[in-house]
This record gives C-alpha cells, structure tokens and sequence, in this order.
C-alpha cells in the first residue's frame, strides 16, 4: 500500500461578482488529480507558475480545503479532516517552503525555531533534551549546533533553508512536501540543498512529493514525475522517459526552457 493515495482531487475557489457579491464561477486550481507515493520514494510535480501544484501540496497537508476527492495517508483518509484529529497526522506530514526567510521567525533564534516543534508534539521532552534534539538536527542539515543562538538575517539563503530542512525534520516525519524548496537560491546553492535532501531521505526513509517549475531541477531527485497545467495532469512517467521522448506540447515547451549550457 502507497503511504499517500491521492484520487480524483479537487480544489476549486469561489469568484464573486456583482453588487451583491455573488458567486458567479469558481477557479479550478486542482481539478481531478491522482497518484500515489510509496515510503522512501520521491513524486516530482511540475508546472508553471498558476498550474495549481502548490495547491495540491497544501491541500494534501490540510492548510487549504480540498472541493472533493480523496486523499489516504497510511490508509486513513485525511481530506476535510478536522485540525483536532488530523493534528497526529502533521507530525507526519510536513513542508519545506519556497521562501527560506519569510518562512522563519526573524524575532526567534534558530534553537528556538526548531524547539517550538518539539514542544508541541514531544510535550514530555524537557528542556536539555530539546536543546541536545536541535543540536543533532543542525548536525544533519550541515550546520554548526552552536548556531543555535543566531538569528535567521544572520544566515545566508542556502543556510536559512537548511533551517528550514532541519525544521520539518524535528518532529520525524514520514513525508515532506518541497514545495519549491531550491527556486529562491543561487544556482551555486541548489545542488547542495538537493543532495542533503537525497542524503536525508537514504538515511530516515522519507518520502518527498517534489514540486517544483523548472524539470531540470527535478531530473535526478525524482523516482516518478508528473507535470500538470491549468490544474490537470498532462504527463506522467519516469523522468528519464518524459525527457527523452515527451508525449504533451505543454511538456515539450517546458523542456525547450529548461538552459543548456
């Protein structure tokens, strides 16, 4: 069984009009999209910007209200589920955010940062034992634990996004949703930001759902990708497959923007 099994999702957002605000239609950021994502493994999605790829990552993590469909993680439908009960399953769902500054507190220390996560679902960790938790987890990301006490506008971008890594990583997740993790960072940082999260996931088993607009990003992190536009799936396959020989025009013109040095 696929640890996330996602059906024939649905999120469509109101558009009112008139002088009396009525709603007149309705955005269909995702429309009827399916696939499944098995443990240890990572799903790249990929589209432009406004292709509803994001939204499918937020709403698979409960932070936008799925229209319709289903989705199962670890065989427990979470769609719609409310916040008191989905609240175990956020443990095991978290994201990486496209922004590694406006995503990080600027009045709270890195150890603050991450020790926040632990006190929420880890209650009973006392305080040396969280302080020895973001110790470990700065180690894993690649920084220095005696950081802890620094201040996020202290920190380069790759470095906040670590961070941010680290951050997702503290309450031992089974799946992480990149949601653009490496799109704010200088081309010279990117490929390090991926090989950590590739390093990571050999080593804890996680599950990535990858999204992302650039396919060149995505080539060698990814075991399956689907590229979607105007929120459908429009091609689906291994990476290898859908670079040497891509099926939809959309695909085909996401490929011919891709550089080539």
């Amino acid at each position: 069984m696929a640890l996330l099994e996602v059906r024939d999702l649905r999120t469509w957002f109101p558009v009112f009009g008139g002088v009396f605000r009525r709603r007149v239609g309705e955005v269909k950021a995702v429309d009827g999209v399916s696939f499944d994502l098995d443990a240890g493994k990572t799903l790249g999605l990929v589209g432009e910007s406004g292709s509803g790829k994001t939204t499918v990552g937020r709403t698979v993590l409960n932070l936008i209200p799925g229209t319709g469909g289903s989705v199962r993680f670890a065989g427990s439908e979470v769609l719609g589920m409310a916040e008191s009960k989905f609240r175990p399953f956020r443990r095991r769902m978290q994201m990486i955010f496209q922004d590694p500054f406006g995503s990080l507190n600027p009045r709270m220390t890195v150890g603050a940062i991450l020790s926040e996560p632990l006190e929420i679902h880890f209650p009973k960790k006392g305080a040396a034992e969280r302080r020895v938790k973001v110790g470990e987890l700065l180690e894993m990301v690649g920084l220095d634990p005696g950081m802890a006490g620094r201040y996020p506008h202290e920190f380069s971008g790759g470095q906040r996004q670590r961070i941010g890594i680290a951050r997702a990583l503290a309450v031992e997740p089974d799946l992480i949703v990149c949601d653009e993790p490496v799109s704010a960072l200088d081309v010279s940082v990117q490929a390090s930001i991926i090989n950590l999260l590739k390093d990571l996931q050999e080593k804890m088993g996680l599950a990535y759902l990858f999204i992302a607009h650039d396919l060149a990003v995505v080539e060698h992190i990814s075991d399956h990708l689907l590229v979607m536009h105007h929120g459908k799936i429009v091609e689906s396959g291994k990476p290898e497959e859908i670079y040497r020989n891509p099926k939809d025009e959309y695909t085909r013109s996401l490929l011919a923007a891709v550089p080539s040095l």
